[in-house]
């Protein structure tokens, strides 16, 4: 019979490679059995979008081949996703557990596009995701989600949640007719991010994404001082113009008191360059979360409605978008816990 405080002690000694604590300490080891020469457990991770998985059952395995008498290793895998906290933050988003702003000072760098297939990539690994459409003024995540817009413009039940790809999606052009402008004033932009926020039935999320217009002013403003928000992914052209606005946007999340996740370079390749934006992270001291080329297919993906993640979710395209989502799981966990290390 195999000594199960044998067996817990060589899992004692494995460490989650991103929090660097022991995978016991941090209770993601559950439900441990020993039946004769086999030893069955589960391991819940701080993300179903780990990128490290396979690392911690190498160490897992290699562990456990120093306890006498064991012949077979059955691990159950799960995830539980722990919500964001700080202290005096505002309070959360009702079932929310992390909400993530996906933003830049200036416009056409392909925001939308990183925040429409970050979150179908994030749903893809397994987790519980939306994405709200913060751009009040020119809503486009509804044609790039495959949605109708002005969906909701005829009916009685308001605003709520659209499905698509397995994410659950909130926009103002859902409740639109179809070409109808939006001439809004500051406050009234300020007004329509807290209400798509708060007025919402989101159910039960792991993670919001934030898809922000253009600019450091009041959709942004608005949404930092109404809700805790888990971090910011910076998105930004290779190009110096680019970058120069993209490091206005870390200065104002900064100053906020927002964490920055990183710095991703869109469009990166050909015509626009490459490293700009890696640059730039480095002199600001932030995380350079990798390259996403231009390729044509997440424009038709855009046109089309089906996100690149989801249409060729074999392409080189949707294996960055896929990379750039385990990180930003992963960073969430490490802030997380890390809060919860200092508070304790």
């Amino acid at each position: 019979m195999v000594d199960q405080n044998a067996v817990m002690a060589a899992l004692q000694t494995v460490n989650d490679p991103e929090l660097h604590r022991s995978i016991v300490a941090l209770n993601m080891v559950q439900n441990l059995a020993v039946e004769g020469a086999k030893v069955r457990f589960d391991i819940v991770l701080t993300t179903p979008a780990c990128p490290l998985r396979a690392t911690i059952d190498t160490d897992v395995r290699a562990a456990l081949a120093h306890v006498p008498g064991i012949d077979d290793i059955e691990i159950g895998w799960g995830a539980d996703v722990r919500a964001a906290s700080r202290p005096d933050a505002p309070q959360p988003v009702e079932g929310v557990r992390n909400v993530i702003a996906v933003a830049s000072n200036k416009g056409g760098v392909g925001k939308s596009s990183v925040s429409v297939n970050l979150a179908v990539a994030l749903a893809q690994l397994g987790a519980r995701v939306g994405i709200l459409d913060a751009d009040i003024t020119g809503p486009n995540i509804p044609t790039m989600m495959g949605i109708e817009g002005g969906i909701l413009a005829s009916g009685q039940e308001g605003l709520h949640p659209i499905e698509a790809h397995g994410v659950k999606a909130v926009s103002i052009g859902f409740v639109l007719p179809k070409g109808t402008p939006v001439v809004w004033r500051g406050p009234m932009i300020g007004s329509g991010v807290r209400q798509t926020l708060r007025d919402v039935d989101w159910g039960e999320l792991d993670y919001l994404i934030v898809d922000l217009p253009p600019g450091t002013s009041d959709a942004s403003m608005t949404l930092a001082q109404e809700c805790l928000i888990a971090g910011v992914v910076i998105v930004s052209s290779p190009s110096k113009v680019s970058v120069e606005d993209a490091t206005k946007a870390v200065g104002m999340f900064d100053r906020l008191g927002v964490p920055i996740f990183g710095v991703v370079e869109n469009m990166s390749g050909d015509i626009f360059g490459r490293g700009g934006a890696a640059e730039a992270a480095d002199e600001l001291g932030v995380e350079f979360l990798g390259e996403l080329p231009l390729d044509a297919a997440i424009r038709e993906g855009g046109d089309t409605g089906v996100p690149v993640v989801a249409g060729h979710p074999d392409s080189e395209i949707a294996r960055s978008f896929i990379h750039l989502a385990e990180q930003v799981a992963a960073r969430c966990s490490v802030l997380q816990y890390a809060g919860e290390a200092g508070a304790a």
